[in-house]
């Protein structure tokens, strides 16, 4: 299942006790259409408040589905901040998460205050100067330790991520930050984006952000930027 949603009401995409979170509405949803229990699987978590245009889910059933009235059943009975946009039958030994070989996100920053990006991007009032930080940008390409860039987890042993690709642009009233890599950690792109707004503030860019690679400690990068702003754009396979 390729999905959409709006991560605004939800605390994040991973099922918790106490909580609302996407997984846990999908998963009860295909459940009620099903009549069976599912384990649902996803290319990666999202946090709270972080959007989706093209988050990948799977799961395994019993019975054969007629995919095209599953989906029109399933967006029918999904609140209308999550949606399925395509489904398609995999082979059984797929799996959304060990299988992706890729993730983007995008980041949005708007220069104009307005009721209809509120809750899409964030509202940033300072200077930017885009062929600088596509400059900084560069420094964040390729196979680096990220552990200064990534909230605690002790579930994950390595910090090195591979980054393939990372642009900013200008659309009309919006900056938009493109990343891809072979893996995230917890908050990294959030505190990537923090880090360098920062950058283009300071007197030395280029020093201030590798110091922060070498210290392997996150109290060294800047502050994250909002959840808001950030989307998981797509998995590749």
């Amino acid at each position: 299942m390729i999905i959409q949603y709006d991560g605004t009401k939800y605390s994040g995409w991973q099922i918790q006790e106490n909580a609302r979170t996407v997984q846990r509405v999908l998963k009860d949803t295909v459940e009620q259409i099903t009549q069976e229990e599912i384990n649902l699987i996803g290319s990666g978590r999202t946090d709270a408040g972080v959007h989706a245009l093209g988050q990948v889910a799977n799961f395994k059933i019993n019975k054969n589905l007629d995919l095209y009235k599953f989906k029109h059943s399933l967006n029918s009975l999904l609140p209308s901040d999550i949606a399925l946009v395509e489904i398609d039958k995999v082979d059984e030994k797929f799996h959304s998460r060990f299988d992706a070989r890729k993730r983007s996100y995008i980041y949005l920053i708007s220069k104009e205050k307005s009721p209809f990006y509120f809750c899409y991007s964030y509202l940033y009032n300072s200077k930017i100067d885009l062929i600088r930080l596509n400059e900084l940008t560069k420094i964040f390409l390729s196979e680096k330790d990220f552990s200064s860039f990534c909230k605690v987890n002790k579930e994950v042993d390595s910090k090195i991520c591979n980054i393939f690709e990372a642009n900013w642009r200008k659309i009309k009233n919006f900056y938009l930050f493109y990343i891809e890599a072979n893996r995230f950690l917890y908050g990294m792109v959030r505190a990537i984006v923090g880090t360098l707004l920062r950058a283009i503030e300071v007197e030395n860019p280029e020093k201030y952000i590798r110091e922060i690679f070498e210290s392997k400690c996150r109290e060294s990068a800047a502050d994250a930027v909002p959840a808001k702003g950030l989307f998981l754009f797509k998995v590749n396979y």
